[in-house]
């Protein structure tokens, strides 16, 4: 008991989140009549919300900086996609090619916002505002009024593609229940191998029987997951995109020195440059990597929609920074983690997916979402000041 109280006590807004996410779930399940557990709908889920983890991936980076944003990733995300329909179907250039441009135009503009906020100390807010502008209104010139369609079916499989299945199931895809088995083994041993680690130290750790339950509860997860995407047509090839982003970046956060240089310009920019990190250099290179991030979301969103038009990209940086907010990031702390903005992409998923099979409206999904933002922030305010 003292273990869960200690673990719940040491990371209570995520785990916080974790049950509102349960609560989300269960009431869109009762509210749908099952539908939003469905194999179908829950690869749909991945699908369609995989931009948003991308997103905040990047945007937890920038809030990281001192609570920066970038308000620009709407706009690049559209910016790539228009390039991309222009090339690929405009001019008829071989896929990859075009992805090598757009991620090139991608670095350049990462430069441009980088450069203009570490080398001429433009505030991040007013350098990316400038962007959103400059690359809303290129994405109009770019398409001229033309909304391009029909994409080549290897740049479609990149979000709508299924791994295949080597072993040949009928029923359920076997290769996916591999993987899920294999990503339980690994988190198995991780663990173990952390636990071992802190007791060589003569570091506290948590009891076996606390610690048993917490592993059977992971892989539990981990194959209810991976057994409703067997059962529909398996893991879709972003899945293993976005699990790779996450995963490299947040041991990138959490076991690097440059993730280390991260956190101590967000806890306090001054004491870092006195202590001989590089400030400048780090913020240049965090809006580098947002540009980048968000010319990947906005590939992934326009092969998912198989088509481009002014009007992608509209609220996605809203969408991002709710869910590192949602997830726990708090710049006056110096707090926030990738894995905390996964938890909060997944409450804006879910929300997201659950009101569109209600029907609900655009402006309301909108609400909801502002005012989970505004409770998952007053909930952190009062936490740190220990009310």
């Amino acid at each position: 008991m003292q273990d869960l109280k200690a673990m719940l006590k040491k990371r209570a807004r995520q785990n916080g989140m974790l049950v509102v996410v349960l609560v989300i779930v269960l009431f869109f399940q009762v509210i749908t009549k099952g539908v939003i557990l469905r194999p179908m709908n829950i690869a749909n889920l991945v699908m369609q919300n995989a931009y948003v983890i991308i997103l905040a991936t990047g945007m937890m980076c920038c809030i990281l900086t001192g609570g920066n944003v970038d308000l620009s990733v709407g706009s690049l995300c559209a910016f790539s996609g228009a390039l991309c329909g222009l090339l690929m179907i405009g001019k008829g250039l071989n896929t990859w090619l075009v992805l090598m441009i757009v991620f090139g135009v991608a670095i350049l503009i990462g430069v441009w916002n980088g450069g203009s906020i570490a080398r001429f100390a433009v505030p991040p807010y007013i350098a990316t505002l400038a962007s959103q502008l400059i690359f809303r209104g290129g994405t109009y010139i770019v398409l001229k009024g033309v909304s391009y369609t029909t994409y080549p079916p290897e740049f479609l499989m990149l979000t709508t593609g299924f791994i295949p299945d080597f072993f040949g199931g009928k029923t359920l895809h076997i290769t996916t229940m591999l993987l899920g088995i294999a990503a339980c083994v690994i988190c198995v041993l991780l663990d173990v191998k952390k636990r071992a680690r802190k007791r060589k130290y003569k570091l506290e750790v948590s009891g076996v029987p606390f610690f048993v339950g917490r592993q059977a509860l992971i892989c539990g997860v981990i194959l209810w997951f991976t057994y409703s995407l067997a059962a529909y047509k398996g893991m879709p090839v972003v899945l293993i995109s976005v699990a790779l982003i996450v995963l490299i970046y947040n041991f990138i956060l959490e076991k690097t020195v440059a993730g280390r240089n991260l956190y101590a310009v967000c806890g306090n920019r001054k004491a870092a440059r006195l202590s001989g990190i590089n400030d400048d250099r780090v913020l240049f290179i965090v809006y580098l990597n947002m540009s980048v991030l968000a010319a990947i979301a906005g590939i992934v969103f326009t092969a998912r929609m198989n088509s481009c038009s002014t009007m992608i990209g509209n609220g996605f940086e809203g969408d991002a920074i709710a869910a590192c907010f949602i997830g726990g990031a708090s710049p006056a702390t110096g707090s926030g983690t990738i894995l905390g903005a996964l938890i909060g992409a997944l409450v804006i998923g879910v929300l997201n997916n659950g009101m569109s099979i209600m029907g609900v409206q655009s402006d309301v999904q909108m609400c909801v979402k502002g005012l989970v933002l505004m409770i998952a922030v007053v909930f952190d305010q009062m936490q740190r000041k220990g009310r």
